[in-house]
């Protein structure tokens, strides 16, 4: 049996995750703690109502949206979100993934199940939000970092 998610919340038909409307399901638990965060109460890792695959799939199926994964930061928990990962892939949705983690550093760590992960992410908006460097007319994006 798969490891439940800790979920904060889904919200469907958004717009603001990524191009078009979309199913984003923001994830607890993040040790970044980037000052001028939009989401600090997704820090906690024990946050939220822990969810099963399956679960989280009846919503993604009923509307059908490309997904993103947000949070918090899901990569800190990418070997329990690889099997949702690999059941979005399964029913032909786009995913894109936030992380506070820059590909560079992904990279060099090397954590087999991040890297899985990676490869079935279509977009991965990356790096830690740097409040200094703001720009409310970035697509998608919180800093120009990233």
């Amino acid at each position: 049996m798969n490891e439940p998610l800790r979920v904060m919340r889904i919200l469907e038909g958004t717009s603001v995750d990524g191009p078009g409307l979309r199913t984003s399901i923001y994830f607890a638990g993040c040790s970044h703690r980037c000052p001028g965060c939009h989401n600090p109460h997704t820090w906690d890792f024990e946050a939220g109502t822990p969810m099963s695959v399956e679960e989280i799939m009846d919503t993604v199926r009923y509307n059908g949206f490309p997904v993103t994964f947000s949070g918090g930061d899901p990569l800190y928990r990418a070997e329990a979100l690889l099997p949702l990962a690999q059941a979005v892939g399964n029913e032909g949705l786009g995913l894109w993934c936030y992380t506070g983690f820059t590909y560079e550093q992904l990279l060099a760590d090397g954590e087999p199940s991040v890297m899985a992960l990676l490869e079935l992410v279509d977009v991965l908006v990356d790096g830690p939000y740097m409040a200094d460097l703001r720009d409310s007319s970035l697509l998608f994006r919180g800093s120009s970092n990233q």
